[in-house]
């Protein structure tokens, strides 16, 4: 059994000894109650995540992290939206590289945000699923696929860059003050699935039964939270098949949640009458967003890097085919999860949950397949050629 098996099984335990109160969830405060808890220690920019009012957020400015105040949106639930969140994604994922200095950004998804945030890949993955799902916003679910494949393979970050990331201080120096791999993953995952049942509470304005049914799907939630905050990874990975190890583990994560969440929020889909499904999908119409939409076609900035690989490795006729498999494969990955995107946006939560579900057995293919050429090709190489290849990504972000 993979590590990542073993502390998903760990947290499942650990998601339902700790509540109760949800499984019990008659009393929908106390449903609320026992999945909520403060995010103060996620993200150290003084926001919540998510569905939070963004109070700060970090902006790029002429290549430059900068500072600026949003102005409150409302009620502590107001979603932020994917521009804010982007930015917010941003400033994390580039805090440990080059001191902030940002670049083009080719690993960077159309919505400004970021697939991979230093060693984590995917940061608001449950949210991502909620989103889309319930209420209708797949702007940062869609956003994820073969760039960020391409990225696991030739990421922008350094080993010295992802030190800053690291969870201890057995470098035996000082490192520069970073969000840490704890603060990225989270350690209050109740807030997590509390906040969106908070919403869906407001949308739907639940009876008696539902709230019973409303209460069921809070614990699938916080099971669904414990179990992706469990594939966060211990320390960062500094080698191509380790992040798409990571990809791997994190993916996984989310179909299990993703499987987790489905039966019971169509339980309770089911009880409400045609006013309440209006209202909630009301919101979710409201919530769409012009920028979401499925597109895994590599840009320009995602070509395969020959000519940069045939330099700097000088590869014999058995390591170029070894490379060439790769690229092939990879290529292959983009017709894999482009066949996954719905020819029509999917009209209920129901449809969404399935088509999110089939995106993301997709992406686990795809990255199943690169990661098993790619560490063949490995194989081939002399540990010289390995480190020139790894240092592709971060010269091309220079």
């Amino acid at each position: 059994m993979s590590k990542f098996r073993i502390a998903m099984a760990v947290a499942v335990l650990a998601s339902l000894s700790a509540s109760p109160a949800l499984a019990r969830g008659l009393g929908l405060g106390g449903v609320i109650g026992g999945v909520r808890s403060v995010l103060a220690h996620v993200l150290p920019l003084g926001v919540h995540r998510g569905h939070h009012t963004a109070r700060e957020s970090h902006i790029q400015t002429e290549g430059h992290i900068q500072t600026a105040a949003l102005e409150p949106q409302g009620t502590p639930d107001v979603a932020l939206g994917p521009s804010a969140r982007g930015q917010i994604v941003a400033a994390a994922a580039l805090a440990g590289w080059h001191d902030g200095r940002a670049s083009s950004g080719w690993w960077r998804h159309g919505d400004g945000s970021y697939g991979w945030v230093g060693p984590l890949f995917w940061p608001f993955a449950f949210d991502d699923i909620y989103d889309y799902a319930v209420f209708g916003d797949g702007a940062g679910f869609w956003g994820y696929g073969y760039r960020d494949i391409y990225a696991g393979i030739f990421a922008p970050y350094g080993q010295e860059d992802l030190a800053s990331y690291r969870l201890d201080s057995s470098s035996g120096r000082r490192q520069r003050r970073n969000v840490s791999l704890q603060e990225l993953c989270g350690e209050a995952v109740n807030e997590i699935a509390g906040r969106t049942m908070e919403q869906i509470q407001q949308a739907i304005q639940p009876n008696e039964t539902q709230r019973a049914a409303l209460g069921e799907l809070a614990n699938a939630s916080s099971q669904a939270a414990y179990i992706i905050r469990a594939s966060c990874p211990a320390q960062p990975a500094l080698t191509a098949p380790d992040r798409l190890t990571a990809m791997q583990d994190r993916v996984e994560a989310m179909i299990t949640a993703t499987s987790l969440l489905r039966a019971p929020f169509a339980n309770l889909y089911d009880l409400l009458d045609d006013e309440q499904k209006a209202r909630l999908n009301a919101r979710a119409a409201s919530r769409k967003s012009s920028g979401a939409g499925c597109d895994a076609e590599a840009s320009a900035g995602l070509q395969w890097p020959v000519s940069e690989i045939e330099a700097r490795l000088h590869p014999d006729h058995a390591q170029r085919v070894a490379l060439e498999t790769v690229q092939n494969t990879s290529a292959r990955a983009v017709d894999i999860l482009n066949r996954a995107c719905p020819a029509a946006e999917p009209p209920t939560p129901s449809a969404r949950f399935s088509a999110a579900n089939r995106r993301l057995i997709a992406m686990l293919q795809a990255v199943r397949q690169v990661k098993a050429v790619l560490e063949d090709c490995l194989a081939t190489l002399s540990d010289g050629q390995k480190a020139q290849l790894e240092a592709i990504g971060p010269r091309r972000t220079s």
